[in-house]
């Protein structure tokens, strides 16, 4: 009973009334429970048969990104570019001034159209400009903003001191084409400490997300894509520049092949294999074999034939081509497995079984349902 000052405010109650004993005599042959054939009543058969997944209500379980070929082209140009800007700093530390040269044209080149190409997806150009208003290191997105900027400010000083010097130091700088001069060494240094994290930035990007294949492949999307950046780097040297100066592009070429062939074998292995079917499968599966094609076709050629400018330049545009479809492949991969739920279904339950397999079965995964 209530002792509570509220009480004098609830409305009085109604009597309940008392149910009456309808319990019929039960049939011969059947349990307390009401089934037929005896036995304790403890085994019930299934009212509701074991459901199979198909979808959440008709949708995705999971939200694919909304991401469309802009974002594909800045991931192959960022890398172009990152790649090039290293091939910059070798040619400037070992006197190669025409790979220099073009190496920094071709990265700042790629930078301007990756750029635009994210301009283009974000909507409005002050996006970009926002996101440089908050530094999160938690956030592959802020970061890679951060790394982006960083980049262009090192490697746009470097160029302008090359347009100086291709245009015989016309361009009305003043006394600024002195501070300029000096700082090109440093703009190039700089710019090659942040070529890397360029190129390999973007995979942390995809595999940040849920969607299921871009998150299986976390452990080594970084790899694959790096190795695809020094290949397209190293074909677009080998394009622009004179095979005596191109040396140090066809070695970087043919590492990337390497690097590149390895990695993704090592990823597709280490993936659930549910999860790696879309790199195999329709669209993505086809732009995806061409670029295994291209990279060893790019590399036979850089190897045995990159010393004969038109074998180098055919096969430097081999390996750019390479480099494209393998940004394009995984992107089709990872935003096809986020439309079937069951790319992201079937490997949940396989992690499951896992833990439940290794004993662990006290926790809030293994205890659910």
């Amino acid at each position: 009973m209530s002792l509570s000052e509220f009480d004098s405010y609830r409305p009085p109650e109604q009597p309940r009334r008392r149910r009456r004993d309808d319990r019929r005599r039960r049939r011969p042959g059947q349990d307390g429970a009401g089934q037929a054939g005896g036995g304790d009543g403890s085994r019930e058969m299934p009212m509701v048969p074991e459901p199979e997944f198909g979808s959440y209500y008709g949708r995705p379980v999971v939200k694919p990104a909304p991401w469309g070929h802009e974002v594909a082209a800045y991931l192959f140009l960022g890398g172009v570019a990152g790649g090039s800007g290293l091939l910059a700093l070798g040619g400037q530390l070992t006197g190669r001034d025409e790979l220099r040269r073009n190496a920094r044209l071709g990265s700042v080149t790629a930078l301007g159209l990756g750029g635009a190409a994210l301009v283009a997806d974000l909507g409005r150009p002050e996006r970009f400009l926002h996101m440089l208003r908050t530094f999160k290191p938690t956030s592959p997105m802020s970061m890679g903003t951060w790394i982006l900027s960083a980049f262009g400010v090192g490697m746009g000083t470097a160029v302008a001191a090359e347009v100086d010097r291709m245009t015989g130091s016309r361009l009305p700088l003043g006394p600024l084409r002195g501070v300029l001069r000096a700082v090109e060494g440093p703009a190039g240094v700089e710019a090659a400490v942040f070529a890397g994290p360029l190129a390999a930035y973007t995979a942390a990007l995809l595999s940040d997300t849920a969607t299921p294949t871009w998150n299986a492949a976390r452990e080594d999307l970084a790899f694959v894509f790096v190795s695809s950046a020094s290949l397209a780097s190293g074909g677009l040297a080998m394009v622009t520049t004179s095979v005596g100066e191109a040396g140090p592009a066809r070695r970087l070429a043919v590492l990337g092949v390497a690097g590149e062939l390895v990695a993704t074998k090592l990823m597709e292995r280490r993936m659930d294999p549910v999860a790696a079917e879309p790199l195999h499968h329709g669209q993505a599966g086809a732009m995806l074999a061409w670029s295994e094609r291209l990279a060893v076709a790019g590399g036979l050629g850089t190897l045995l034939g990159g010393r004969h400018r038109a074998v180098a330049a055919v096969s430097g545009l081999a390996l750019l081509a390479s480099s494209a479809l393998t940004r394009f492949g995984v992107m089709e991969a990872g935003l096809h497995s986020a439309v079937d739920p069951r790319y992201t279904i079937e490997p949940q339950k396989a992690r499951l079984a896992a833990r439940r397999a290794a004993g662990i079965t006290d926790d809030a995964i293994t205890t659910v349902g």
